[in-house]
Formats: structure tokens, sequence, C-alpha cells
């Protein structure tokens, strides 16, 4: 149980001093970091610079008591725990705390045993709560993300594409499709082996990574293919990051130690312009239309793509 302790934070908030003398002692010693506020406006000045982990919160108390102090709490969306302490233990005063938002109502007197488990009770809830955040980001994260590459799969590409499509219109930006297949990648596993072509394939994926910046987005297509999204970039920048991205993989000398192989890439790429209409699948094909026409003329090169001609009405 002392583990829940551990690194924890606790604002005591109590106009007896002795209460709070006796609350700091308990919590000090299983390795709490306290502060104390003896009203609630002192409260307010301390939750503006320091968010603990837990308020201990007094009920009656001057300038401003803890029911007050818990309803402007929630108004700014603070959301760490609050455990009630007070002699006011009828059902009416519990219930006005519980309904606005706090964790615990616990009532004078009370023996510090019981303080100091229920403290440990509202921890140990937060940390599995976080973990489980945690776990839900990561899910979330494994979900999205290509397991060999590290960029974004295609689960949910389209509907980034189609968000950034609106944003580009609202700000009068244009928006950049790059569609990246590696030339005779066939060739790498049929004269090495599949762990060898997944590590080509993550040395790519760098490759672009590096190539683009954080406000752009990246997604491996399938098999040896990517999908590249660059925001707000003109003609001329997406020109520039398509002939890094091509040199870049040209100059690659793609070694693991066992096996090595040089390689090219080809590339085609449509700027859409925010006085156009798009959505995400028309650029992205149109994106692909010329990536096909630099592999029929020879690979390694870069071809523009053109969306069709329906311009915005005035």
């Amino acid at each position: 149980m002392n583990d829940c302790f551990k690194n924890k934070t606790i604002l005591v908030v109590d106009d007896d001093p002795t209460n709070c003398g006796l609350i700091e002692t308990a919590l000090i010693k299983k390795g709490v970091e306290v502060r104390i506020a003896h009203n609630g406006i002192e409260a307010q000045k301390v939750l503006n610079s320091w968010k603990p982990d837990l308020v201990l919160l007094d009920q009656d108390m001057p300038k401003m008591n803890g029911l007050e102090l818990l309803r402007w709490m929630r108004s700014q969306s603070f959301e760490m725990d609050v455990a009630f302490i007070s002699a006011s233990g009828s059902a009416q005063s519990v219930k006005a705390a519980l309904d606005s938002g706090a964790n615990d109502y616990i009532r004078k007197p009370f023996s510090f045993q019981e303080l100091i488990s229920r403290i440990g009770v509202r921890f140990r809830i937060t940390d599995l709560v976080r973990e489980l955040e945690k776990a839900n980001k990561q899910l979330k994260s494994l979900s999205e993300h290509d397991d060999v590459t590290g960029l974004y799969n295609m689960r949910s590409m389209y509907e980034r594409i189609d968000h950034e499509i609106k944003r580009s219109n609202r700000n009068k930006k244009p928006v950049s499709c790059i569609m990246l297949d590696m030339d005779h990648f066939k060739e790498v596993n049929d004269n090495h082996d599949h762990v060898f072509g997944s590590f080509v394939l993550k040395e790519v994926g760098k490759i672009i990574a590096r190539s683009i910046r954080e406000t752009d987005f990246a997604a491996r297509y399938g098999g040896d293919e990517f999908l590249i999204v660059l925001t707000d970039t003109s003609l001329d920048g997406t020109k520039m990051v398509t002939e890094r991205i091509r040199k870049g993989v040209q100059d690659r000398d793609f070694n693991d130690g066992k096996n090595q192989i040089r390689l090219t890439c080809s590339i085609g790429y449509v700027v859409g312009s925010p006085d156009q209409i798009f959505d995400s699948k028309s650029l992205v094909r149109t994106a692909d239309h010329a990536l096909y026409e630099s592999k029929e003329k020879g690979r390694n090169l870069i071809s523009e793509g053109a969306l069709p001609l329906q311009k915005k009405s005035a």
C-alpha cells in the first residue's frame, strides 16, 4: 500500500491550524508532499500554480467554503481528486459535495488510520485510471501505425486527409499528396529474404520521416508503397520534398550486416489548391496516377499530377 503514496502530492485546505498540522504530519510520514491553505482564497492561489494529486477539503471555512471552492475547481477543469473532511455529515451535505464533483467524503471526527486508508484508495484508483489511459493511447497508436515502418497505416488515413483538406480550405493554403513506390522491390524478397525486405521498408520509412515536418504525415500505403501528405506547402516546396526523398532512397546503402542492396523509388505528387474541389480519394488517386507515369517513363523519376479542373464558385 505504501507504494501508492510514492511521489504523490496533496493540498490540505482547512481553517483549523491544529487539524492541518496533524494531517500534514501523518501524510509526510507516508512520503507525501503536502501544502497547506487555510481558506478557499488561499487554496485558489495555490491551485493556480500547483496541481496536486489530491485536495483534502474542509467544508466550513471563512471567505469561501469548501463547496464553493470545489465548484470553482471544476469550473476551471481541474481534474485532481477532491476528498471532503467535514463535521457536517448530513445526507444533504454529502450529496451536495458528491454532486459537485467530490470523490470522497470523510466525516469528522475520524481516525488517522481511516484517513490514510481512504487516501490510499483514492491514489490506487488514480494510478489505475492513468495506467488505463496510457494503455488506451498505446492501443490507439498501435491501431493507427504500421508495425514495420512506424508510419501511419491506411486505416484512418483518408479521414486525416479530409480533415487536412478542410483545414487548408479555411486557411486558404494548398495541401499536397505524394505517392512513392520502391523500384524493383520484388528482387529484395526474391534474392534475399522477407526479414531484409522489412529492414529496407523500415529504413525507407525513416528517410521519409526525416524529410517531412511534424505538421506533415506519412503512411505505408501497402506493400512497398508510401503515401505522404504535406500541409501548407507550395508547388516548389512539394518538389523540394519529393526530390529530397528520391535522392535519399537512391543514395542509401541498405545494409543490415548480412545483406546489402542499392535501390531507387518512383514518385508521383499533386498539389491541391484551396480554390479547387477535391476530396481525399481524388487527391490520392491523382498522385497515384502520377506515380505510374514515373514508372512508365523509366523509374527513379518524379511526376506531377493535375486534379480535374473543378473550381469553386466565387
